[in-house]
């Protein structure tokens, strides 16, 4: 598939579109194969395979066959398959980067960036599979011995988004394939082309059959919720909606799964009275338009002090009014399509919702009228706290603004939302930003920065935000049990 708008950028390969079982292609059972759409051109890419309810238990059958000998699996030897799948991830960067592009919209800069920072988990939990450690200690009484040690969690459902199809494959299963769990993928219809190209690394870097299974389907709820209740399955990893999540989590409560959600967010981006303005704008500029806005980590909400609040206004609107909007994948691209109509119109109807309201539109604010599902970057001042926007996950690039007279004004709107997954905070007071960092109810923060992912860290939220952490030396521990044994010699 070419570009509409430049006939020499030529198409990414395509990986295999069937269903990756146990290790092999299989048709799936689930009616039509599934249409995948380039939301910059609307013109369909190819079709995948759509899996039934059947396939969805077959996948769990090779999960179970492969499971006692990939635990058992010696963690160095796991850790070199992890290393394998990096160094072969690496080395098609740019075949795997163009795809991304090519079924996301993403502009192409942001792909290139998502596989460097997806391959990096591979990286990352290769080095910690061998770093699981247990624990031993004499009792207080001294009558007996405490030995701790970590065993897999067991078979894992990993549920993607469509925003991050490669980082948000590898942030899971690197970390359960560490572990020596076995697990079965199940990405996003929108964007599955880069987990069926992850499916094909793994087994080239040495992924035994069955210990990594990807599966699509047009029937979600009753696949998913077939694997779920499966007794041998005991680990729900899962990133998307809120709403999405909390019906999972009833759905897992029924088998009392281990889960993992990383949910919806609604970040706010504070900018306190002795920030360094430029340094804010920056910050601004990468927290909100990292992936055109469709992050949960986007900064959602921006509040200023009231002594910065025009410049950075205008500032902003500036930087965004100059950005290039065009297809993904042309490598001039600054800002792709959104990835779909509906996230147009739903991001259309928050700024008709805003301005109704009394916000300003700055720059932007419009849909293009062209193929593909194309937003103008948008800016607008003024909006008031029950704009939809202040309230709603935009997920676009969509940027209101709103000013504050003081830290308690500004920390009580920065909380004054159900979700607590990142905040971001401006200001050269490292005393006062480590103070307000505390008042901050997100799991994460980006204090002077507009960006905190890392492969490291742990990446997670409070509140509706999520259950538990991905990333660091935590997110292996989300697919283990601890087992505590009491030893007499």
């Amino acid at each position: 598939m070419t570009s509409a708008h430049d006939n020499s950028v030529k198409s990414p390969a395509i990986p295999s579109t069937r269903l990756w079982i146990g290790g092999r292609w299989q048709e799936g059972r689930g009616g039509a194969d599934i249409p995948i759409y380039d939301p910059s051109t609307e013109q369909i890419i190819t079709s995948v395979a759509n899996a039934s309810l059947e396939d969805g238990i077959a996948a769990v059958d090779a999960a179970e066959a492969a499971a006692a000998s990939w635990a058992a699996t010696p963690p160095r030897q796991r850790g070199e398959v992890l290393r394998r799948a990096f160094e072969l991830m690496t080395a098609r960067a740019e075949s795997i980067a163009q795809l991304i592009s090519l079924e996301n919209g993403k502009a192409l800069i942001d792909a290139r960036g998502e596989v460097a920072y997806a391959a990096e988990f591979l990286r990352w939990y290769a080095e910690e599979a061998v770093r699981l450690g247990g624990e031993i200690g004499r009792a207080p009484s001294g009558a007996y011995n405490i030995v701790v040690q970590h065993e897999p969690v067991g078979i894992a459902l990993l549920i993607t988004p469509w925003n991050f199809p490669a980082a948000m494959a590898t942030r899971k299963i690197a970390p359960a394939l560490a572990a020596g769990c076995t697990c079965i993928l199940k990405p996003a219809t929108e964007t599955p082309l880069t987990a069926y190209a992850m499916a094909e690394i793994f087994a080239e870097a040495g992924v035994p059959d069955g210990v990594v299974n990807v599966l699509t389907t047009g029937s979600a709820g009753k696949v998913t919720g077939a694997i779920l209740k499966d007794p041998r399955v005991r680990k729900l990893s899962f990133t998307g909606s809120t709403e999405v999540g909390r019906i999972l989590l009833r759905e897992a409560a029924q088998q009392v799964l281990n889960c993992s959600m990383e949910l919806g967010g609604n970040a706010p981006f504070v900018v306190m009275a002795d920030a360094d303005l430029d340094a804010a704008l920056d910050g601004a500029m990468i927290a909100k338009m990292r992936n055109g806005g469709q992050a949960c980590t986007a900064a959602n909400r921006f509040y200023v002090h009231e002594s910065l609040y025009d410049k950075f206004a205008d500032g902003f609107a500036e930087r965004m009014q100059a950005l290039k909007l065009d297809d993904g994948i042309l490598p001039s691209t600054q800002v792709g399509p959104l990835i779909n109509r509906d996230a147009v119109e739903n991001s259309l109807r928050l700024i008709d919702d805003a301005v109704s309201r009394g916000a300003k539109i700055l720059t932007g604010g419009t849909a293009l009228n062209r193929k593909g599902f194309f937003l103008t970057p948008t800016v607008l001042r003024d909006v008031p706290a029950d704009a939809l926007m202040m309230n709603d996950e935009i997920f676009a690039p969509v940027a209101p603004i709103a000013s504050f007279a003081s830290e308690d004004e500004a920390i009580a709107a920065a909380n004054a939302t159900e979700y607590g997954l990142i905040s971001y905070l401006y200001t050269q007071d490292l005393a006062r930003g480590m103070r307000l960092t505390s008042r901050l109810q997100t799991g994460m923060v980006g204090l002077n920065r507009g960006v905190v992912s890392d492969p490291a860290a742990p990446f997670g939220g409070m509140k509706a935000s999520g259950i538990g952490r991905e990333g660091g030396h935590h997110g292996i521990l989300e697919y283990i049990e601890t087992k505590y044994t009491a030893v007499s010699w």
